[in-house]
């Protein structure tokens, strides 16, 4: 059992910037304040907003349980609705950057809208902890106020092949995108990583902007594949696997962690049972006094990313209680940062990339998405 939040020290009391109350929308503290904010950055609304809200809820929760631990200089949450969509980000940043408050950006969620907006929060020296956005290129743009909590695809996307490889014996598998920047990337590593297994390709519409796959499940069942993988979210996974489904496809369906949610079930229905999903997330079960507080607070069980986006959150709070209240010296304090979170010990590395990297195996049974093994 782990132990919830990162080490909070007592010099958050003495932060001179404590003052007055404040009314901020997305703000989860009240009475006095600290007249500072941790923001989220993701989709609230759209094709992909369950996992935008699961990444916002474990945030909020970490910084309500800070400011239970610190009554007299409470810090609030605000939240930036991007919908998932790479051309509203830059404007959102540019908004957010504007905000003297702002210590730090849980987020963004999505590769897409943080390449994006990264580079503006780069330049203005806010930094960012994602939870979530696993396009290996994020890291390598010289960003140094970018900081990622999870393994990215260089280490899911080898982690699918191998489970196709080895576990599901599959010899032939056709691979598919969304052309997204995260779909595409995994869909291109997982294809480099199976090599000649590789019988067909084709690529969707960006999420939400397709409901007639014939054309593509046309395809998968002329290749003969026994496996299907989809890099993708889970709004458009739900449509087409429900028509491979019809269409007489019998392979087995593999996605990733964009496609790791309930509405994948929801909108798939029974068509969704047998799938594989990876993600380079912690089971539920593995961190079960956070699952047990979320539950609490929320009414529902923590799902992807929620766990991850507890631990960014405890960064930027550890900062705060240490007083490193400054860009400069939060960056300094995120690049010295080590502390175990409820998903790892939590550490970066020169380029923001996490110290530890797992990554997993679920299954949809039952109707229910459950743990079927570490890929290792």
């Amino acid at each position: 059992m782990f132990k919830i939040g990162a080490p909070l020290v007592a010099a958050a009391l003495a932060l001179s910037a404590c003052g007055g109350t404040t009314n901020d929308a997305g703000s989860t503290s009240g009475g006095k304040a600290c007249d500072l904010k941790i923001g989220f950055f993701g989709a609230l609304t759209g094709d992909a907003a369950n996992l935008g809200i699961n990444i916002k809820n474990g945030a909020d929760l970490a910084v309500k349980q800070y400011n239970e631990k610190n009554p007299n200089c409470k810090v609030s949450l605000t939240s930036f609705d991007s919908q998932g969509d790479p051309s509203i980000a830059p404007g959102l940043a540019q908004k957010a950057v504007t905000d003297k408050k702002l210590v730090g950006i849980v987020g963004p969620a999505f590769s897409g809208e943080s390449k994006a907006a990264d580079p503006i929060f780069d330049k203005a020296g806010l930094n960012t902890i994602t939870a979530s956005a696993t396009n290996p290129a994020l890291s390598e743009n010289g960003w140094k106020t970018f900081h990622r909590i999870l393994g990215n695809d260089a280490t899911q996307g080898p982690a699918a092949a191998k489970y196709i490889k080895d576990v599901l014996k599959s010899t032939k598998v056709f691979v598919s995108d969304d052309t997204s920047e995260y779909g595409k990337g995994l869909a291109d590593i997982v294809k480099k990583d199976l090599g000649s297994a590789v019988v067909g390709t084709d690529e969707t519409a960006a999420d939400g902007k397709q409901d007639d796959f014939s054309p593509t499940v046309t395809k998968a069942k002329a290749s003969g594949a026994t496996v299907f993988f989809y890099g993708g979210y889970y709004s458009n996974a739900s449509k087409l696997v429900k028509q491979l489904k019809s269409g007489g496809f019998t392979g087995t369906f593999v996605a990733a962690d964009g496609v790791k949610d309930d509405g994948f079930i929801k909108g798939a229905g029974a068509a969704a049972e047998g799938a594989i999903l990876t993600c380079p997330c912690l089971p539920p079960d593995k961190a079960a006094e956070f699952s047990a507080a979320y539950k609490k607070a929320y009414n529902s069980d923590p799902a992807t990313y929620s766990a991850e986006a507890f631990d960014a959150a405890n960064v930027f709070l550890a900062g705060i209680a240490a007083g490193k209240t400054s860009n400069a010296d939060m960056t300094a304090f995120i690049g010295s940062y080590s502390a175990k979170g409820v998903t790892k010990n939590v550490k970066f590395d020169a380029k923001g990339e996490p110290s530890e990297v797992s990554v997993w195996a679920y299954k949809v049974e039952g109707g229910k998405i459950v743990p079927d093994q570490e890929i290792k």
